[in-house]
């Protein structure tokens, strides 16, 4: 992992994690107008339009400059091309932050969710010093605890039935993970 503070961005053998741009809104209304992400994120609406991407995007930027939050477009290093976003909180206070992504339909099951939380947690870890990251997520999106696991957070808990969603319960899992060099 390389990270440019000038530039705002991270590097990884196959990806730059960059902060969005107008530019991306379109991609992105795309990709996250898709039941499937819909129904595995928190707060993601469906169906996805335009203006909910450029509103989005339109918090980024101050959110990154007052250390609220790290929201990144997961890009292709060669091509550019758009696979989806990834982003931590800053929660100062208890020094710990939550990572949370999604990767576009097409391009699942190409390790891009793993590359970038892996960045993303040495981000957290080296450049912003937490002492703690976790990531949670729906019990019926395996896949993306498989992320987690891969990066190397733990189990933690289930919380039972904790969301409501489309007209029924769901329970979240967590993960987390402890700043090695603390």
């Amino acid at each position: 992992m390389i990270y440019s503070p000038a530039e705002k961005t991270i590097e990884t053998p196959r990806l730059i994690l960059r902060l969005f741009t107008e530019a991306d809104a379109q991609e992105v209304s795309v990709l996250c107008n898709n039941y499937a992400i819909y129904k595995s994120t928190l707060s993601l609406p469906y169906p996805y339009t335009l203006e909910c991407a450029l509103s989005w995007i339109s918090t980024h930027q101050q959110n990154f400059e007052e250390n609220r939050s790290y929201e990144f477009a997961i890009t292709d290093k060669q091509s550019g091309q758009l696979y989806g976003a990834i982003g931590l909180s800053n929660q100062s206070q208890h020094q710990r932050g939550e990572i949370a992504y999604w990767i576009g339909e097409p391009y699942w099951g190409n390790g891009y969710g793993t590359e970038a939380a892996q960045a993303m947690i040495e981000f957290a870890f080296q450049e912003k010093q937490y002492h703690r990251i976790y990531a949670r997520y729906f019990h019926s999106n395996p896949a993306s605890g498989k992320i987690m696991e891969k990066c190397g957070m733990h189990y933690e808990g289930t919380l039972k039935d904790h969301i409501y969603k489309n007209g029924t319960f769901e329970d979240i899992v967590l993960y987390g993970l402890l700043n090695p060099s603390h």
